[in-house]
Formats: structure tokens, C-alpha cells, sequence
């Protein structure tokens, strides 16, 4: 097992066991204010410092964590649930009208940043988590699907995919039985890869405005609420900065260290 898998499980770890922790247990409640200790540098009574309307970081940060992983976590779900399946089916139809326009629609999304289809759904719908949660979403559709198809035509021209049609299994029993089984490690990178992305599409859309909104902390909110006072009290953009660094730090490292545990080609040309 490589040290970068280690690394990046512990990392991730880190954040997830804080994200668990805050359900139960924060040093202090996230939303109390206390004016006369506002913008306090890291203390003893204070572990991460305080904002500018005396809440302790260290308990935003923790229930931030539940926050951005929330977020990530339904959003990476979004784009599995329909990506892989619409992926598997533009590969068995390769060259066909069902591929071209489940291509065509992925580029069309493409077109579009999560940020940007934020804003749409935002001017419609309004501000808040779940319209990011459909906004990153949206985005990772047309990932899955890219990835899942460009795998499975890899396999749908193999002696064993031949055997399996000659036997009578229809394209959809052959995508779930034996091609889905032998991409899965391709996919599980990417769904590390696309959960650290989801973060930062998380952060990004927080820091705008278009996240989730008071009084429940997010890690971007904070960084926005901290550049006007960065002079004064530098710990309220740090600490969050930190935390989102840490957490797709650990994700990446993560994701490279599956990729090459669970493709030995690739574990050899390193060594």
C-alpha cells in the first residue's frame, strides 16, 4: 500500500471524524455570539481564535466539515446515479443515435460550470445547499458518463465480452455483469477525484453567496466573511483556507494512491 493511500486516508479521515464529532459534541455552540471576544487570535479558551462576532471557529469549522461533505457527498452521488448508467449505455450503442446525443448533452453541460448553473438555478429557485447540491451535481453527470464510456468501449471489443454475447446476454446484462465489475476501479478514483472537486465547488459557491446560507457555517462563507479583516485577524482566513487544503489534499492523495494500488501497472512503473 502506498504511502500516498495512507496519507490521504488519515487526512480524510481527519475531516470526516471532525464532520462526525460536531453531530454530538463542539467545544462551543456554532451560532452563539459573543461581541466582547470577537476577533480573538488562538487561545486557550478559544483553540482556533474567534470571528468578527465573537463565534468560535474551531466549532464552525467542525460543523463546516458535516457541511462540505454533505454537499459533495449527494452531489457525487447525483452524477454516479446518472452518469454511469447513461455511460454504459452510450458504450453499448457506440456509433449509434443514443450515443451521439448522450455525448452531444454532456457537452452541452459542459458548456456550463458549476458555478454558472449555481447562478441560473439561483436566480429561479433561490440561495441555499440543496440548489448546490444540484448545481455540482448537474456538473458530474456528464464526468461519470465520460469516464464509465470511455472504459467500456476499452472492453466491449474483448474475447470475453464476444463469449458473453455469443452466449445470448443482451447489451444491458453484459454492461452490469462484466462491464461495470472491471471499470470499477477506473470509477473509484474518479469518485475521489470528483468528492475533492465537490469540496471546492462547495467552498467556491459558499464564498459567492450561493451556498449554504446562515447560520449554518460553511468553510467558503468564512473565507468570505474574513477578507476585509485579514490585517487584523489573519487566523479567520487561515483556519478555514487550512481545512479546505487539507481535505483536498487528502482526497488527491487518496485517489492517486487507489489508482495505483488497484492498477498494478501503474504501481510498477513507479517502483
Amino acid at each position: 500500500m502506498s504511502r500516498n493511500l495512507i496519507l490521504g486516508a488519515l487526512l480524510s479521515s481527519l475531516v470526516v471524524l471532525a464532520a462526525l464529532v460536531s453531530f454530538f459534541w463542539t467545544p462551543y455552540d456554532h451560532t452563539a455570539i459573543n461581541v466582547p471576544a470577537k476577533l480573538q487570535s488562538p487561545n486557550g479558551t478559544n483553540w482556533l481564535g474567534t470571528d468578527q462576532i465573537g463565534r468560535d471557529i474551531f466549532s464552525m469549522i467542525m460543523v463546516g466539515a458535516r457541511t462540505s461533505i454533505a454537499v459533495a457527498f449527494v452531489a457525487v452521488g447525483i452524477g454516479i446515479g446518472f452518469g454511469i448508467p447513461l455511460g454504459l449505455w452510450a458504450a453499448a450503442n457506440k456509433g449509434g443515435w443514443t450515443d451521439e446525443i448522450i455525448m452531444r448533452g454532456n457537452d452541452l453541460i459542459f458548456a456550463f460550470p458549476s458555478l454558472v448553473i449555481a447562478i441560473l438555478i439561483t436566480a429561479i429557485f433561490g440561495a441555499g445547499a440543496v440548489n448546490a447540491i444540484i448545481a455540482i451535481g448537474i456538473f458530474n453527470i456528464p464526468v461519470f458518463a465520460r469516464v464509465t464510456r470511455g472504459g467500456a468501449l476499452s472492453l466491449w471489443e474483448r474475447e470475453f465480452i464476444l463469449a458473453a454475447r455469443v452466449a445470448g446476454k443482451g447489451r444491458a446484462r453484459i454492461s452490469i455483469e462484466h462491464i461495470l465489475p472491471n471499470i470499477a476501479n477506473l470509477l473509484i478514483v474518479q469518485v475521489t477525484i470528483q468528492f475533492s472537486l465537490g469540496i471546492l465547488a462547495e467552498a467556491a459557491l459558499s464564498y459567492v453567496g450561493l451556498g449554504a446560507q446562515p447560520p449554518t457555517p460553511s468553510w467558503g462563507r468564512m473565507l468570505a466573511d474574513a477578507q476585509t479583516l485579514v490585517s487584523i485577524a489573519p487566523h479567520m482566513a487561515l483556519v478555514p483556507g487550512c481545512a479546505i487544503i487539507i481535505t483536498v489534499l487528502g482526497l488527491n492523495l487518496m485517489g492517486d494512491g487507489l489508482r495505483d494500488w488497484l492498477d498494478p501497472r501503474l504501481r510498477l512503473a513507479r517502483t
